[in-house]
């Protein structure tokens, strides 16, 4: 499948303010990603995919270089903690494979930890490994309706 494809006709459909940014090198880690676009790992996101007990898929948001706590996001959704979704999970969750997942187009609970949405711009996953998605983090949270609370560690 041609995840990239996929993710800018979503991008197109729904009238996303962003810009999908394919390149001939991996932006699989931070480092990688930084390097393509000649930026520094705070201008990034992670998107840590957890699942509940009762499998539904949650997106946490985080800067770059932050890491998501799964005892704060467990708390702020009211739920037991959560554990990391494994590969085949997030693809078949979110249609995307690791390494190239958007912060957004597929359906999960979202959540954005407040020092994201400090940036003007940021970058995400464009839908495969060597793609990504400039995007406003204000934008990306009206997408997601996502929750604005604190999951960094």
């Amino acid at each position: 499948m041609d995840y990239e494809k996929k993710l800018k006709q979503y991008m197109s459909e729904r009238k996303v303010e962003g810009r999908h940014l394919s390149f001939e090198v991996s932006c699989h880690s931070i480092a990688d990603a930084a390097e393509a676009v000649n930026g520094e790992p705070g201008d990034f996101v992670k998107n840590v995919c957890m699942m509940t007990s009762d499998d539904q898929l949650i997106v946490a948001i985080v800067g770059g270089e932050e890491n998501a706590s799964s005892k704060k996001v467990g708390k702020a959704l009211g739920v037991e903690w959560p554990r990391l979704a494994r590969p085949e999970e997030i693809l078949k969750k979110t249609g995307y494979p690791c390494g190239g997942i958007p912060s957004f187009g597929f359906s999960a609970i979202f959540l954005i930890d407040p020092k994201v949405l400090e940036k003007d711009v940021i970058y995400t996953g464009g839908g495969s490994e060597n793609s990504l998605v400039k995007v406003s983090p204000k934008h990306l949270q009206h997408l997601n309706q996502a929750t604005v609370v604190r999951i960094r560690r």
